[in-house]
């Protein structure tokens, strides 16, 4: 770290907040579960859900009446939700580095895409595998190389294309170019600069490289949510009862390819689809030249500039996320039918989110909330009240120190967060913290991000800064950054921006 050591930096992240969200569940600390036993009353196990760039408020509980997402419903009326949960940087393979290590880009070098996880760094499941557990990763987790980072069982897109076979073809034709955050290449360095699918896909009329959006050819069994879902429901069946579990389940939708099975596109009728409020309406001057770039530009989808494709990619996306929940669904039906439900700690959320049009910008890469921001539902049997909201800001970087002390692991040393079990206690404290977030940290245009009371700042380097209010302008439209009544708050968050990271 910079100025701060990360012990110092703990202090810094609860700053008037009192000790409360850095304070350990009592007893947790350093009573490593034992095999098959419940420490101190609490959960043995832990399931931790995941889907891939989920819009935060994309949820019907959060009101959003597009979304069907009866299944996330139900688990969020037994748990709670945090209305405010960051991911630590707006991209697939940092964002879960971060969220799996418990340290900020920065330190865990995990920098893009195209970034191998760095050996070095423990994970959550190095630290649930030697308290005993058994560790599993069904689905994506983006890990760029053959490790498997501490998880002793470990299925993913390259299992997914054994099951398809000569199918794999449809998936190859649908993804349309190498694309590794959707499994083509799983490891980037496998291929090198050969695309081997290259002449053999069969091309479709997308101007860019990801389509607007249409039905699936794949059959709905044959989808890789399907796959995630089958094959944790095999894992539920024959381990779920023998030993503890730290399980992941991670879905790639709603990502692209934007490209549902036919049974959710057809609940979907893009002419009654709504273009975003925002979309070109931002004022250019006001923004960052990167900013500007990506507004203006023509993207991965440049059909995207007329308002009936917009409509087109919005219905396919929250068809994409209907079908995601549905195989969730499973997963948790078969949890309770196992009797493992009042055993286990459930926790879901994406790693990143999407701007879905607002702005007129689309996928992540950005700080507006509908790109960093996360959902985040957490169920804790015997802790957590049931059906709420919780308004602390909380980010992914505290997952770490959260389900370690929740299963009374010992505290993994240099962390770069304390929990957040102190909200999950008591979610209607709203607590006075920082949140974070970085992208292209090891780039030429590197920006930064803190999120503390109602305001954000956003520092980009040598590049316009932005301030917003997110109580009085919550679609983030007025970039205070600019007035001159507001450059004492702008001084005030760069400085505790910086004394996180100084770039």
């Amino acid at each position: 770290m910079s100025d701060l050591s990360r012990r110092s930096f703990l202090g810094a992240l609860t700053a008037g907040a009192g000790l409360a969200q850095a304070k350990v569940l009592e007893g947790a600390v350093g009573k490593p579960v034992q095999p098959g036993s419940r420490a101190a009353g609490k959960p043995k196990n832990v399931l931790l859900l995941m889907s891939d760039q989920h819009t935060p408020t994309a949820l019907g509980v959060n009101g959003d009446s597009v979304a069907h997402t009866p299944n996330l419903d139900a688990l969020a009326e037994s748990a709670v939700r945090f209305e405010s949960a960051y991911c630590t940087n707006p991209v697939c393979l940092p964002s879960r580095a971060s969220l799996l290590t418990g340290l900020y880009t920065h330190h865990n070098g995990c920098y893009s895409n195209e970034t191998p996880w760095p050996y070095e760094h423990k994970t959550l499941a190095h630290y649930f595998h030697d308290a005993g557990y058994m560790t599993s990763l069904i689905g994506k987790m983006h890990f760029d190389d053959g490790q498997t980072h501490g998880f002793d069982y470990h299925l993913d897109f390259n299992e997914w294309f054994q099951y398809l076979g000569p199918k794999t073809k449809i998936w190859a034709d649908e993804l349309g170019h190498p694309n590794n955050g959707a499994g083509q290449p799983q490891i980037p360095e496998l291929w090198g600069k050969h695309d081997p699918w290259a002449g053999v896909r069969t091309p479709d009329h997308r101007e860019g490289s990801v389509a607007v959006g249409r039905v699936s050819d794949l059959a709905e069994e044959d989808h890789f949510e399907s796959f995630v879902a089958r094959e944790t429901i095999r894992f539920l069946e024959t381990y779920g009862k023998s030993r503890p579990f730290f399980l992941i389940s991670s879905f790639l939708k709603p990502h692209d390819p934007f490209m549902p099975a036919r049974r959710f596109a057809e609940m979907y009728d893009p002419a009654r689809m709504k273009v975003p409020e925002t979309w070109g309406k931002v004022d250019l001057s006001t923004v960052p030249r990167i900013i500007r770039k990506a507004i203006e530009g023509p993207g991965s989808t440049p059909e995207l500039r007329n308002p009936e494709a917009v409509k087109t990619r919005i219905a396919m996306y929250y068809a994409q996320l209907a079908q995601m929940d549905d195989c969730l669904g499973k997963v948790l039906a078969v949890l309770r039918e196992l009797g493992l439900e009042d055993d286990t700690i459930i926790l879901y959320t994406a790693d990143h989110g999407d701007m879905l049009g607002r702005h007129g910008l689309w996928d992540k890469f950005v700080f507006y909330e509908p790109s960093v921001g996360v959902p985040l539902i957490c169920r804790v049997p015997g802790l957590t009240p049931e059906n709420v909201q919780c308004q602390t800001p909380v980010s992914q970087v505290q997952v770490v120190a959260t389900l370690t002390e929740l299963c009374g692991l010992p505290l993994p040393p240099e962390l770069d967060a304390a929990s957040f079990t102190a909200s999950l206690q008591h979610p209607s404290r709203t607590l006075e913290t920082s949140v974070f977030a970085e992208f292209a940290t090891h780039s030429r245009h590197p920006r930064f991000m803190i999120r503390r009371g109602d305001f954000k700042y956003c520092y980009y380097v040598n590049d316009l800064p932005e301030l917003y209010h997110l109580s009085t302008d919550p679609q983030e439209m007025k970039n205070l950054a600019l007035l001159p009544e507001y450059q004492e708050k702008v001084k005030e968050m760069k400085q505790r921006l910086f004394a996180w990271h100084r770039p």
